[in-house]
């Protein structure tokens, strides 16, 4: 005899989840270790052609939290659709915003290859994104994103994608000039919280930004603690209050001796979930 599952709080206004659910994401790690072949992999095969493609179980789980079913997500730096897909696997909608009509290219193709419903996209800036008639036809109660890093990946490679490739060439996400993550660090900064206040007029009170980063290894002029700096820059947006952050731990990277025999290194296993509430 199957059992009832628990009810739903009444006053439970944010999502559609049982106290214990609540609960369990309220643990401020996430350990993952998602497969990357395979239909549980959601098409990762092709996703792989972008440089940082997110787990759409994990962005499904953020999206659970964070919405009720049906609501609307808006994904500013889509790539090829870890939001769109994990919003898909959870009955919420989304629209995704990206540079690069390729990788919406590749999204969607992975939706018709595994039968997953294809979400909104537009091929466009995020900058312009309340111009944009495909993105501000709705409100939204989540903004949840992965933006480029700064310069990251414009840099010359080493570890896994180094012994993947053979080669150290930088793999930036687009060519284009004015993408974030061909920008220098500050230039990041200032775009990245522009970009984010064009989207608080199109997210609903209460609604929320959850914005994944990572820290660049720190130099003699600066510690490079990227998620510190964009909670600061961010917190400068009026009405949009810092909540925490949840800690991501993918644990199919590989270590490499990064500095040795010479000095400390630190291999960056893990990603910064950075949560932000519109208070107004």
């Amino acid at each position: 005899m199957n059992e009832t599952p628990p009810p739903v709080h009444p006053r439970n206004r944010l999502n559609d989840l049982t106290g214990r659910e609540w609960l369990y994401f309220l643990n401020s790690v996430d350990t993952t270790a998602y497969p990357t072949t395979g239909p549980e992999s959601y098409g990762h095969d092709l996703r792989k052609a972008h440089p940082s493609p997110k787990p759409p179980q994990l962005m499904r789980k953020l999206v659970e939290f964070f919405t009720k079913r049906g609501e609307w997500v808006l994904d500013p730096f889509a790539g090829v659709g870890g939001t769109l897909l994990g919003c898909s696997l959870c009955g919420r909608n989304a629209v995704g915003i990206d540079l690069e009509q390729r990788y919406l290219d590749i999204y969607s193709q992975v939706c018709v290859r595994d039968g997953m419903r294809e979400q909104v996209t537009v091929c466009g800036d995020a900058r312009h994104a309340a111009q944009l008639p495909e993105v501000n036809a709705r409100p939204y109660t989540l903004v949840l994103t992965d933006p480029p890093y700064a310069g990251m990946m414009t840099r010359p490679q080493s570890g896994e994608k180094k012994k993947r490739t053979g080669e150290a060439a930088p793999t930036p996400f687009t060519e284009l000039d004015h993408d974030l993550g061909n920008l220098d660090y500050g230039s990041f900064l200032t775009e990245l919280r522009s970009i984010l206040t064009g989207t608080l007029s199109m997210l609903a009170p209460k609604g929320h930004i959850v914005l994944f980063t990572k820290d660049l290894q720190p130099t003699a002029h600066h510690h490079n603690l990227l998620h510190a700096d964009i909670v600061a820059e961010m917190s400068e947006i009026p009405g949009l209050r810092y909540r925490g952050c949840k800690i991501w731990y993918d644990r199919t990277v590989n270590l490499y001796p990064f500095g040795y025999p010479h000095a400390f290194v630190a291999n960056q296993l893990h990603q910064y979930i950075l949560i932000f509430r519109r208070e107004s």
